[in-house]
C-alpha cells in the first residue's frame, strides 16, 4: 500500500539532508534525486520546493526505509545510486548493484569517440565491449551502431545478469550477445574480424585505492578498480591481445586515469602493431581515453 507523508514534514526531512549533505561532504543535489526516485517529485518541483505547500506526498516506500536509506548514504557512505539502484546514463536508465561499477558521465563519451572514429556509423561491423560491467558501453554501442553485431564480455556472473537485465528493459537485448569470460577468452571465434573493441578496465593502482573516496574504496566492486601496482596491468593485456582481434583499420579505444596517457601510447608504440594513437581528454581537459587502429 502507498504511503503518504505531508508536504511539511518533507519539507523538514528535505532541509535537514541538505545541512547534514554540507557536513559530510556530499553533494547536495543527491537530496534532489532522492526524492525524485522515491518521492516521485520533477526537478521543478524540486527546485522551486512547492513540495512543502502539498497536503501529502506520496512515497514509493514507506517513511521508516526512506530514513533508514538516507542514513545508510551518510553513516556507511554507500553510493546513492547503490541505494536506489538506479543510474542515468546517456539517455538510459541503468539497473546497477554493488556487484558493478558505477557508470560515470565522463564514459559516456567513450561513446562519442567510437562513432567518430568510423566513416559510416550505419555499416554493419562487429564491436566488443570487454568488461562490460552494467553492460552501458555495450548498451551505448548497439544505439550508435544499429546495424553492427554487439558482444559484451565479463568475468563476473552477478555483472552478466545486471547487463542482461539493463539490455532487456531497454529494448536493445537482441541487439547484444552477453558472454562469460575474461577478456578474450569467450571470444576465440571472432579473431581478425573485429570493428573495434572499447574497454573501460580497471586502471586503479592497488595501492590508490585505499586513498579514494569511501564510496568508491569501501563500496564499488575491487575487482572493476585495481590494476596492478601501476594500474596498467589489463591496459598493457589489452595492447598486446588485440591485434589478434580486430581486423585491419579496427579501432582500439580504452578509458584510462588521468596521468596515464603518455604510458599507454608508449605501450601502444612499442607494441609495433598500431597507428593513429591519440590521448583524448574529457570535458576536464584530464587524460580520460586513448585510441588507436590496428595498422
Amino acid at each position: 500500500m502507498e504511503e503518504t507523508i505531508s508536504g511539511w514534514q518533507l519539507g523538514q526531512w528535505f532541509d535537514q539532508a541538505k545541512a547534514e549533505c554540507s557536513i559530510a561532504g556530499i553533494s547536495p543535489q543527491e537530496v534532489h534525486w532522492f526524492l525524485q526516485e522515491l518521492a516521485g517529485l520533477d526537478r521543478l518541483t524540486l527546485r522551486l520546493q512547492t513540495f512543502k505547500q502539498q497536503p501529502s506526498v506520496s512515497l514509493q516506500v514507506p517513511w521508516s526505509e526512506f530514513t533508514q536509506l538516507w542514513q545508510r548514504r551518510l553513516q556507511q557512505r554507500i553510493p546513492i545510486q547503490y541505494l536506489l539502484g538506479v543510474v542515468y546514463w546517456r539517455h538510459f536508465t541503468l539497473k546497477v548493484s554493488p556487484a558493478v561499477l558505477i557508470p560515470r558521465p565522463e564514459t559516456e563519451l567513450i561513446i562519442d569517440l567510437a562513432k567518430s572514429a568510423v566513416e559510416n556509423p550505419d555499416d554493419h561491423g562487429i564491436w566488443v565491449d570487454l568488461g562490460t560491467g552494467s553492460g552501458a558501453i555495450a548498451l551505448g554501442l548497439a544505439d550508435s551502431f544499429p546495424q553492427a553485431e554487439i558482444h559484451a564480455v565479463d568475468t563476473s556472473l552477478e555483472a552478466l545478469a545486471i547487463a542482461q537485465d539493463n539490455a532487456q528493459t531497454i529494448g536493445l537485448a537482441d541487439r547484444i550477445q552477453f558472454h562469460h569470460g575474461s577478456w578474450w577468452e569467450p571470444l576465440e571465434f571472432l579473431q581478425g574480424q573485429l570493428t573495434g573493441m572499447v574497454s573501460n578496465p580497471p586502471y586503479i593502482p592497488s595501492d590508490i585505492i585505499p586513498t579514494l573516496q569511501p564510496e568508491v574504496a569501501l563500496n564499488e566492486p575491487i575487482l572493476a578498480l585495481d590494476g596492478g601496482s601501476d594500474g596498467l596491468n589489463c591496459i598493457r593485456y589489452l595492447v598486446e591481445t588485440a591485434p589478434r582481434y580486430l581486423r585491419a583499420g579496427g579501432v582500439w579505444i580504452v578509458e584510462i586515469m588521468a596521468g596515464q596517457g603518455e604510458a599507454v601510447t608508449a605501450l601502444l608504440e612499442a607494441q609495433g602493431s598500431y597507428s593513429g594513437i591519440k590521448i583524448i581528454p574529457d570535458l576536464a581537459e584530464l587524460d580520460r581515453f586513448v585510441i588507436a587502429y590496428l595498422k
